[in-house]
């Protein structure tokens, strides 16, 4: 079997700054995979446009099958591959989740299969970014109450955890607050006194055996994130997510400094760029988004890394549907799974009709698809409302 062309494509939607970059391999034998590159968000969508392009030139002709060959091949055969960023390796990503589909297809079977088989069929997930309410349309939660109502209503729907980032509105006037000026370096105690305030809203809202995610988005600094750890404490938080810009240095002076376990990995890419945290034991948890640090080849071996440390798993995912059923698959194969991410985006509609399975969770919990390969793929409506250029 060879691979004979790919399509590459930004999907316009409703939301200007949502632009969904997806790829179809198509093989000799009939057989096609879909993948997706995780930077829907941001400003990177159209490089990884770019790179999926390039990469797709290296693989016209190779065998499918061989993922690790191609990934090898995507890696080292680019010159800006080896210690790359997001942008280059949400392109590898995008390829490998559409080898991994085909694979799938071809042995007729879903890809947990392929990774050793499925540990578990209900993955437990989190009600993600409630900042932004939890609903099918966007909001902005101002008021400490916004924030406790959002809480509210995911644990009415069946979630015992949630995710929020109780640092980005404020309370004032509801704007955002300015990363560069107001985020950083020491924080006045009005900053510290009002992500407390918040925290202590949403624990009395959901009570005691809710378990509370803290968001960060790496917006403080090492010295921030240490206030704001020492602040909530008492509330019993989950984990403590991207304290500060990924670095695996400041990860550990802030881990020295708490009592509340720290995670990392939306922002690291590869198990080269893993493996300085796992050696300083600066993290407990790890978030690798897979349509972002090298797809499922690279994702599994970043997990299995991470199990020799007692590190736990929780993929990030923040794109569409296709990137949930790959972490589908994947965490339900590994023992060092913990949560599974059900971010707001996925209640949006514009992003639900993306793929033409739409997989929700049921009372906070997750099944894995058993279609072959991935489990889901594009629909009619992502493949013709994008932008497409077709490698051959």
């Amino acid at each position: 079997m060879k691979i004979t062309k790919v399509d590459v494509m930004q999907v316009k939607t409703p939301n200007p700054s949502w632009r969904p970059i997806l790829c179809r391999v198509y093989t000799d034998e009939g057989i096609y995979g879909d993948g997706e590159a995780a930077l829907a968000y941001g400003i990177a969508a159209p490089a990884a446009f770019g790179m999926i392009r390039d990469l797709a030139a290296l693989i016209i002709g190779m065998d499918p099958l061989d993922n690790e060959v191609v990934w090898d091949t995507l890696y080292k055969n680019t010159f800006w591959g080896q210690n790359g960023g997001p942008v280059v390796f949400a392109g590898i990503s995008a390829i490998d989740f559409a080898l991994w589909d085909i694979r799938g297809k071809f042995f007729n079977v879903p890809v947990y299969k392929l990774l050793g088989g499925k540990k578990q069929d209900n993955l437990r997930c989190y009600a993600s970014q409630l900042q932004f309410g939890w609903s099918d349309h966007w909001e902005e939660a101002k008021d400490t109450e916004e924030y406790a109502a959002s809480a509210r209503k995911a644990v009415e729907e069946g979630y015992d955890a949630i995710k929020i980032d109780f640092f980005t509105f404020d309370r004032k006037d509801g704007r955002r607050f300015d990363k560069i000026t107001e985020t950083t370096g020491i924080l006045k105690q009005y900053y510290v006194g009002l992500v407390e305030e918040r925290v202590a809203a949403v624990r009395e809202a959901v009570g005691p055996d809710v378990d509370i995610i803290m968001e960060n988005h790496s917006v403080p600094d090492a010295n921030g994130a240490v206030q704001l750890a020492r602040a909530v404490e008492k509330y019993n938080i989950f984990y403590f997510e991207e304290p500060n810009t990924p670095s695996p240095k400041t990860a550990k002076f802030i881990a020295d400094h708490i009592n509340i376990p720290i995670s990392h990995g939306e922002r690291v890419y590869s198990r080269w760029q893993y493996a300085q945290y796992f050696e300083n034991m600066s993290v407990q948890v790890i978030q690798p988004d897979l349509g972002n640090c090298g797809g499922i080849t690279e994702g599994k071996k970043i997990c299995d890394m991470a199990h020799v440390y007692d590190i736990s798993v929780q993929a990030h995912v923040c794109a569409g549907p296709l990137s949930t059923a790959a972490a589908l698959q994947l965490e339900c194969v590994i023992p060092n799974f913990i949560i599974h991410e059900h971010h707001r985006n996925a209640l949006l509609p514009h992003n639900r009709e993306l793929c033409i399975y739409d997989y929700q969770p049921v009372n906070g919990t997750y099944k894995v698809p058993e279609l072959p390969g991935l489990g889901n793929e594009f629909s009619e409506k992502a493949l013709t409302c994008c932008d497409k250029i077709t490698v051959e």
